[in-house]
């Protein structure tokens, strides 16, 4: 179902290209679009250039501010680094293991926020990370996933390439924005997206 897209990044352990992820109407995850990764704050020079040399159009941090102020990005002055804490701090909800549900429900402004980052970011491609590249990275992908056009069980597929995840945890999630929002799109629409970057994100990760 996918392509080998593991990145080579020195010091990250978990870096893929989600392109190659295909659509439902046949299309595909245009490469280079959609990187995933956990934290870049262990990176040494030289794997911050291997980065930079994918030319990055975003770089999108999901870490709570305490997590950027103990553990710098190396790209917090490029231009093109934005810092959008996908969950509050401090946490005012529990997150169970069998679903993301919860951090749906209470994230969509901050969700809207960092759409709207990827929808406005200039060409290149869209770098997105957390600490582990896990929760808040996976919650995030597969919402960006969904505007692409992507099948719940293939974006739940891919979400278990990432150590540590269990892919029944976001199908559950999914099957929940279907019946409570009507999908991801809606989702999205409901808090704030607007649909000229739903738009916009289509149009920039999908290659048909």
């Amino acid at each position: 179902m996918f392509a080998d897209v593991r990145l080579d990044w020195p010091d990250c352990g978990n870096a893929r290209d989600l392109g190659g992820t295909p659509t439902r109407d046949g299309g595909r995850v245009r490469a280079g679009a959609l990187i995933r990764s956990d934290s870049h704050a262990r990176m040494t020079a030289a794997s911050v250039g291997v980065l930079r040399g994918h030319g990055p159009g975003l770089i999108l941090d999901l870490r709570w501010v305490h997590e950027c102020d103990s553990a710098p990005s190396p790209f917090a002055a490029d231009p093109v680094y934005r810092n959008v804490p996908l969950l509050p701090d401090p946490m005012d909800y529990e997150v169970p293991d069998h679903t993301y549900v919860p951090m749906l429900d209470h994230n969509g402004e901050r969700v809207a926020r960092a759409v709207h980052e990827i929808a406005v970011a200039p060409p290149g491609a869209v770098v997105i990370h957390c600490h582990g590249g896990r929760d808040r990275t996976g919650l995030l992908v597969a919402l960006l996933l969904g505007i692409a056009g992507v099948d719940a069980d293939v974006i739940a597929a891919d979400f278990a390439r990432t150590p540590g995840t269990d892919p029944a945890a976001m199908r559950d999630t999914l099957t929940y924005a279907d019946a409570r929002y009507g999908g991801m799109v809606p989702y999205l629409l409901l808090h704030g997206v607007p649909p000229a970057e739903v738009t916009a994100i289509r149009h920039r990760l999908v290659d048909r």
